[in-house]
């Protein structure tokens, strides 16, 4: 469950990152300083720290998962060790956090990206902060039911089109 959830929201960090990356034309290669400050207060104002901080939690506990597969008898050790690499890698999704704004700042000039930043201070850019992710989330949940009609469909398509060729599966 807190898989499907981290990943759910790493998917979700990945659409709107990439939705809103295209939504702009490329900047220089390579970011000004000023861009890149710029670009990292959009990045924080989105909460892109938030939506990464599953990440890494996330990694620890499938690493840990995996160990006690095959070393449950050490259950107690494992999950003491556990612990501790939480505290230890948890901090680690800000790396994501200068990642991200460096691809918002490659793809914006300095321009751009102030004018971004107040859209973002504005209060439909704070309803905009706060809805999005929900619209994700939603969008997410309804792609899944979307898929499971689409994979019938396919199904139906596959077994028709495999019938005519003589073969009834």
């Amino acid at each position: 469950m807190i898989a499907r959830f981290a990943m759910r929201n790493v998917v979700a960090a990945l659409i709107a990152l990439t939705a809103f990356g295209i939504a702009g034309p490329a900047a220089s290669q390579s970011p000004t300083p000023g861009a890149l400050l710029i670009a990292k207060q959009i990045v924080q104002l989105k909460g892109v720290d938030k939506m990464m901080d599953p990440i890494a939690r996330g990694i620890v506990e499938k690493v840990k998962n995996v160990v006690m597969q095959t070393n449950f008898m050490f259950q107690k050790d494992i999950n003491e060790v556990t612990d501790q690499l939480h505290k230890e890698f948890d901090g680690r999704s800000a790396e994501l956090v200068d990642i991200t704004a460096r691809n918002y700042a490659s793809r914006f000039s300095e321009p751009e990206l102030k004018q971004i930043l107040t859209f973002y201070q504005s209060p439909v850019g704070q309803k905009m902060i706060v809805q999005e992710p929900q619209i994700i989330d939603e969008s997410l949940k309804q792609a899944d039911g979307w898929a499971d009609n689409l994979s019938v469909d396919v199904m139906a398509k596959m077994r028709s089109e495999l019938k005519k060729r003589g073969h009834d599966i």
